[in-house]
C-alpha cells in the first residue's frame, strides 16, 4: 500500500467533532479542474484557514483515476492546500475550459436554419464562457 502525499501533520490532523461536510460534486478526471476547485472552496470557506482538513476533505472529491493519481504523488509531498491545488491543476490542465474574451462574440452568426431560440440559447452559453464580460459589448454583438 503506497503512503499518503500528504505530510504527517496532515495525517495526524483530526476532523472537527462538528463538522458536517458539504455537498460535493465529483471529479472524474475529465471535467475542469478550476471550476471543481472553485466549487470545492466555496463550499468548504468556513474551514478555508484549515489546511490540514482543506487537504483531506478535498481527497474526498475525487474518485476512479484521479484518486489513483493522487496517491502516485510522492509521499509526504503535499505542505498545504496551495500545494494540492497546484499539482491538482497542473495534471489536469488539459481540461481548462479555454476563456475567451469579448470580441469572440462578434464572431457568432446565427445560422441559416437555427431558431432564434437555438440561436438565443448558443449565444449565452458562450457568454457565460467570456471573461469580464460587459453587457454594452454583448448588446452590442447581439444586435449584429
Amino acid at each position: 500500500m503506497s503512503r499518503s502525499p500528504f505530510t504527517d501533520e496532515i495525517e495526524r490532523t483530526e476532523t472537527p467533532r462538528k463538522f458536517i461536510s458539504p455537498h460535493f460534486t465529483w471529479f472524474g478526471g475529465d471535467e475542469d479542474p478550476d471550476r471543481h476547485l472553485m466549487h470545492y472552496q466555496s463550499a468548504m470557506t468556513l474551514y478555508a484557514n484549515n489546511d490540514a482538513l482543506m487537504c483531506k476533505i478535498f481527497a474526498t472529491t475525487i474518485q476512479g483515476e484521479v484518486q489513483d493519481w493522487l496517491y502516485t504523488l510522492p509521499p509526504c509531498s503535499i505542505r498545504n492546500f496551495d500545494e494540492l491545488s497546484l499539482v491538482f491543476t497542473k495534471e489536469y490542465l488539459s481540461y481548462c475550459s479555454i476563456k475567451k474574451r469579448s470580441n469572440h462574440f462578434f464572431s457568432m452568426k446565427k445560422d441559416m436554419n437555427e431558431s432564434f431560440l437555438t440561436y438565443v440559447k448558443r449565444f449565452k452559453e458562450k457568454k457565460v464562457k467570456i471573461v469580464g464580460c460587459d453587457d454594452s459589448i454583448t448588446c452590442s454583438a447581439f444586435r449584429k
